[in-house]
């Protein structure tokens, strides 16, 4: 079986998006280390899974001159990469290797799950909520940039249950930016 993981970015104050979901604040002052370390988990050989939100900014930029002018590694590693759009709106995706899936989240994930690939998760709020009140989600990588901002979007701010977490692992680059790797615990 695969492990679902979730990949994601919050301010010291919890928060994963902004006003109006400016995510600017999470772009700034990135180092060499941390750009790095972007390229090699785009390497990983992982199905990404997003929702259309994310799905759309990500493919406006990765696939872009734009986009392999920032990280070379990641814009092609998440070209390469097979990815899954979870959608009941969108119709069509031109981002080479992508599948949209409009049937029901939890339980296509749950199929997903029985493949022996690995599954990543980048951003998609409203996926995780859903999917980590389900218990989906194996590990949860989240990255604490050094900045708090007025109001936004909370991290697993609408889930529907407690969750406990075991801490994994943590490593911290040069820019202030620390990444807590945490599994849920399972009563």
């Amino acid at each position: 079986m695969s492990k679902l993981r979730v990949y994601n970015f919050v301010s010291v104050n919890g928060y994963f998006k902004g006003l109006e979901e400016d995510i600017s604040w999470a772009h700034q002052n990135p180092s060499g280390e941390q750009n790095q370390f972007a390229s090699d988990n785009a390497q990983g050989g992982a199905i990404l899974l997003f929702g259309r939100k994310t799905y759309e900014m990500m493919a406006s930029f990765w696939p872009t001159p734009a986009g392999a002018k920032a990280n070379p590694g990641v814009a092609k590693g998440m070209t390469e990469a097979r990815k899954i759009v979870f959608s009941k709106t969108l119709k069509k995706a031109d981002w080479a290797n992508t599948q949209i899936i409009n049937g029901d989240l939890e339980s296509e994930v749950e199929k997903l799950k029985k493949g022996a690939d690995s599954i990543t998760i980048l951003g998609s709020g409203s996926i995780v909520n859903q999917l980590a009140s389900k218990g989906l989600i194996d590990e949860f990588l989240i990255m604490i940039h050094p900045v708090a901002i007025s109001d936004g979007i909370s991290f697993l701010g609408n889930i529907s249950n407690k969750i406990e977490f075991e801490l994994l692992n943590t490593k911290s680059f040069g820019n202030g930016i620390v990444l807590l790797t945490y599994k849920p615990k399972i009563d």
